[in-house]
Order: C-alpha cells, then sequence, then structure tokens
C-alpha cells in the first residue's frame, strides 16, 4: 500500500492535480482571493487534456441522462486498461475502501455530477455494486451491468458515495445526501482522493457520515513534495504560510508586492475580473493601511 500511496502523490505533482506557483506568484481564485495551489483531481485520469476529454464527453453525454452513465463508464474504463496513471488512482482507492469499509455496509455506489464520475463509476464496477448517478439537478438513475433507470425507492440502502474532493462538504449537503435521503436511502460513507482539510470531514461526521480520503491537503504532502523535489524550498515556505493563516497569508503578500494587484487589474480579462472581485470584497485592505 506504501508504494502505491507514494505513487499517487507523485502523480498528483507531476500531472499538476495538485499545482504549486512560483514564488511570488500565488494564483488567482475565483472568489477573489490568492493562493499558492490549485487542485484538480480529476487530472489524475492520467493527464489534463485527457481529462478534459472525458469532461467535454460528459457535457454530451449528460444531455441524454439514461446513457449517460454507459457511456462514461466505458471510456472511463478503456483509460483504466490503457492508463498507469489513473490505473494506479482507481488501485489505491480500491485497497483503500476493502482495508477501512466494511465489505457488507454499503449495497450501492454513487457519485454527483460531474468529476465523481472519473472515479464512482468504474470502482462501483469493479465491487460490482449498482450505481448512483446523481445529476447537478438532484435527477438520479441507478446503473449496473450495463442496464440504467430512474433512482425508485433504495428501500433503506445504504449508500458508499466516491468523490474526487472534499472542502466544506457543501455538495453533499446541498445535493448528493438529500437525492439519496429522498429515495429513502442512507448515506454512510464517503471516500474521496483529496480531503482539503476545510471543514468538510467534521461537516459529514455531524451528519452520521463516515469520511475518508486518500490524500489530505496539509503540511505533510507538502514536505514530502519538497523531499522529493516536486516543490522548491520557496514554495513550500509560501504554502505553509498560507495554510497557517490563508487570509493573513493573502493581506501579508498584497503589502509586500504592492504592484501584485495592479498588473493583475491589467492582465487578461479572467484575472482582471478575479482582481476587481478582490476590491470589491475587500481583501486587499491590510492591517498597516
Amino acid at each position: 500500500m506504501k508504494n502505491s500511496s507514494e505513487a499517487l502523490v507523485k502523480s498528483l505533482f507531476e500531472t499538476n492535480a495538485i499545482r504549486v506557483c512560483p514564488a511570488k506568484s500565488p494564483f488567482w481564485y475565483t472568489s477573489g482571493k490568492i493562493g499558492p495551489y490549485y487542485i484538480n483531481t480529476h487530472f489524475l485520469y492520467g493527464s489534463e487534456e485527457k481529462a478534459n476529454d472525458l469532461l467535454r464527453l460528459i457535457d454530451t453525454a449528460k444531455e441524454n441522462k439514461p446513457d449517460c452513465s454507459a457511456i462514461v463508464f466505458e471510456k472511463a474504463l478503456e483509460n483504466y486498461k490503457t492508463d498507469i496513471i489513473y490505473k494506479n488512482c482507481i488501485d489505491t482507492l480500491l485497497e483503500a475502501i476493502d482495508r477501512n469499509i466494511t465489505a457488507g455496509s454499503y449495497d450501492y455506489i454513487s457519485g454527483g455530477e460531474r468529476r465523481d464520475w472519473f472515479f464512482s463509476l468504474i470502482v462501483s464496477a469493479m465491487l460490482n455494486k449498482p450505481h448512483i448517478t446523481i445529476f447537478k439537478d438532484m435527477d438520479a438513475y441507478v446503473f449496473h451491468n450495463g442496464k440504467c433507470e430512474r433512482i425508485d425507492s433504495l428501500q433503506g440502502a445504504q449508500v458508499l458515495h466516491i468523490a474526487d474532493l472534499i472542502t466544506s462538504a457543501s455538495s453533499y449537503e446541498r445535493s448528493w445526501m438529500p437525492v439519496i435521503r429522498n429515495a429513502s436511502g442512507v448515506m454512510k460513507s464517503s471516500y474521496v482522493i483529496i480531503d482539503r482539510m476545510q471543514g468538510g470531514h467534521e461537516l459529514l461526521k455531524s451528519m452520521g457520515v463516515a469520511s475518508h480520503s486518500l490524500v489530505r491537503i496539509d503540511s505533510n504532502i507538502f514536505k514530502g513534495a519538497l523531499e522529493k523535489q516536486y516543490i522548491d524550498e520557496e514554495q513550500f515556505q509560501m504554502v505553509t504560510r498560507y495554510m497557517e493563516d490563508p487570509d493573513g497569508f493573502m493581506k501579508d503578500f498584497f503589502l509586500e508586492n504592492p504592484d501584485f494587484l495592479e498588473k493583475a487589474l491589467h492582465g487578461d480579462e479572467k484575472t482582471a475580473q478575479r482582481a476587481r472581485l478582490c476590491i470589491e470584497k475587500g481583501f486587499n485592505k491590510t492591517s498597516k493601511t
């Protein structure tokens, strides 16, 4: 298990599933805040290009919900057979589920639109469990052995949810859990590739869901990345500072780099829009103004 976990961490950095910015050049987030890393777990499909291809396929396939699960599953299975990065990720997840969740404690596996499906559909097939394909509009279909039908009553069945990422678990609370509950099912467990360690685990626990992850975004993963030279010392220090106090990091960075915001305002439209949002929300205001 140790070797497969190390290979997974290596893949996270080599595919840019975890991407750390150069020192002094933090990323602009959609919130208008800045930070030193991006997480795109779905790049573990093999590469950014392959992951984006599958997203495009999903966007087309979901227009026909009864056929969507089979289309995405067949593509994922084909990739599993040929891409070593993706295969290692899925195999590591299967090993972890086998080790940490009792086999008889779940009857279904669920996954939510869109990125959960990169992992949940193929895992359900490998474990021979029906897959509950949940759409963002809270419609859902049960897919098993090539057959798909709209969800009816789960009759008290227990569900394991597979996701790419958990942050605050808002999608669980807002969409995934209500769909299962409304179908008379119970979400008992969740397994994600990455836990961002931003409260999602605790929220799920408070709602009676056991939360598991392969990788936790804490200082240890970046310390390991530094040791393996996936990142350098300056990047590591920047990430460590951010993780200790994200808002404090942001305010200090603006204070120490007063031209950063001005350059962003004159950058490409996406960057400029996020910089304007930063100003509107007052994220750029420092304690020394």
